[in-house]
C-alpha cells in the first residue's frame, strides 16, 4: 500500500493519526511518502522522503527497504544542493516556527471557508485538519457547472470535483492556501451572491 503523508502536518487533532505506521502492523504493508510541498511551501522544488520499513518483505523473500536504497543510490542523482539546504532550514528551530506559523494562518483561512458553507448549511468536510474544504455541489450541479457558475457570477475559482475521478462529480474543492485577504472577499461575495444552496 502506498500512503500520501503530504498533509500531515494540517491534522491538529491529537487523536487522529498522523502517520500510516501508527496503526497496527502497518509496516509490513505500507510504504509512506512525505514532503515538504505543503509542510513548509515548498511547492515546486519537489522535496520529501520515502518511508519504506525494514518489515516490509517483497514475495522473494527479500527487503523492499534494500531494493529501494538500491534504486535510489542507482537511479537517483538526488535533490539540488540548494533545495537541500532549504530543507535543512526547514528543521532549525526558526524554520519549524515559521512552517507552525504558516500552517496555522492556513488553517484559519480554511475556518473561515468553513464558517461561511456552515452558515448556508452547506454538506462539506474538511476545514479542520485539512487545508482544503470539500463541498456538495448545489442543486445537483455538475462540478463543471458549479466551477463556471463561480466563475461568472461569484469571481470564485476552486477545483471541480470531476478531476479527481468519477467519484469526485458533484463535489467541488475550495483551498484555503492563499492570502487572507482574497479568502475573506472570496467568502464575502459567496454571501453576497444569489446562489441558491
Amino acid at each position: 500500500m502506498l500512503v500520501d503523508s503530504a498533509y500531515e502536518v494540517f491534522v491538529q487533532d491529537n487523536d487522529l493519526p498522523t502517520s500510516i505506521y501508527q496503526i497496527e502492523n502497518a509496516k509490513k504493508c505500507a510504504i509512506e511518502f512525505c514532503s515538504l510541498s505543503k509542510t513548509a511551501g515548498f511547492t515546486g522544488t519537489r522535496c520529501g522522503y520515502t518511508i519504506v520499513p525494514h518489515e516490509l518483505i517483497v514475495r522473494c523473500g527479500n527487503s523492499l527497504n534494500k531494493q529501494w536504497l538500491r534504486r535510489q543510490t542507482t537511479k537517483f542523482n538526488g535533490v539540488p544542493y540548494i533545495v537541500q539546504r532549504g530543507a535543512e532550514a526547514v528543521f532549525s528551530k526558526d524554520g519549524l516556527m515559521q512552517c507552525k506559523e504558516n500552517i496555522a494562518y492556513y488553517m484559519q483561512n480554511a475556518s473561515i471557508i468553513s464558517d461561511t458553507l456552515k452558515e448556508f448549511g452547506v454538506w462539506h468536510t474538511g476545514g479542520k485538519n485539512a487545508p482544503y474544504i470539500w463541498l456538495k455541489c448545489p442543486q445537483s450541479m455538475s462540478s463543471w457547472d458549479f466551477f463556471d457558475y463561480l466563475l461568472d457570477n461569484v469571481n470564485v475559482v476552486g477545483t471541480p470535483g470531476a478531476g479527481f475521478g468519477k467519484n469526485g462529480e458533484g463535489f467541488f474543492r475550495l483551498s484555503a492556501f492563499g492570502k487572507r485577504e482574497n479568502v475573506v472577499e472570496a467568502m464575502d461575495r459567496l454571501k453576497k451572491s444569489e446562489l441558491k444552496w
